[in-house]
């Protein structure tokens, strides 16, 4: 089992307004695209019914946003409010990782959602609804150059005519995305006082540990 993600240190890309609120997992992913338990092999049900002409199927819709030439290669996705609400699977994170999306930026997160970005090295930007129109519209024009750079060390988000956003994220939440970790590789980070730990203990309760 891997016990890390890749590292988000700083982060530019296509960026694309989906600016809808109130999108929930099952939108992010539909139950009927989650075959497999692997984080693999899901990409392709990300935004299944939208992003597809019939259910089930893979024609493009080209009025879908992520299907449209100017927004090619897609990294960042502009959200509304509330997004990754309803249920807690952890495969629409997968979904969106596979994708090849790395920054989400939104007024607002569902919690279980925001948790499992962070657990699996996805970076979820909380900013106003203001400010993120205003990273669309300044996008709008041309997409493939006119993209944003979020610093996540100096947690900002930057436009290339200069605008600049600040936002907030737990220092823990940071600690891990800035060094690739998910929660077994932030506890393996002190594995030799675990092992110390363990150590003492088995000489104080050498019972506990027969057979082991």
């Amino acid at each position: 089992m891997s016990t890390s993600n890749a590292p988000i240190v700083r982060h530019s890309g296509v960026a694309a307004p989906l600016l809808q609120a109130n999108i929930d997992t099952d939108v992010i992913i539909p139950s009927r695209e989650m075959k497999i338990v692997s984080k693999e092999g899901l990409g392709e049900g990300l935004f299944a019914n939208w992003r597809y002409t019939l259910p089930g199927g893979r024609e493009a819709n080209p009025d879908f946003i992520l299907n449209q030439t100017a927004y090619r290669n897609t990294s960042i996705l502009l959200c509304g409010n509330n997004f990754g609400c309803g249920s807690s699977r952890e495969h629409a994170v997968w979904a969106l990782r596979e994708y090849g999306i790395r920054v989400l930026i939104a007024p607002s997160f569902g919690a279980i959602f925001y948790n499992n970005c962070i657990n699996n090295g996805l970076l979820p930007v909380v900013l106003d609804e203001d400010a993120i129109r205003e990273i669309a519209a300044a996008c709008t024009d041309n997409p493939q150059t006119q993209q944003p750079l979020i610093n996540l060390e100096e947690q900002s988000v930057t436009l290339l005519n200069g605008s600049q956003y600040e936002f907030s994220i737990e220092a823990a939440a940071k600690h891990m995305l800035i060094n690739g970790l998910d929660q077994i590789g932030l506890s393996l980070q002190h594995a030799a006082d675990i092992e110390a730990f363990e150590a003492g203990d088995r000489d104080q309760r050498g019972w506990a540990y027969l057979g082991v």
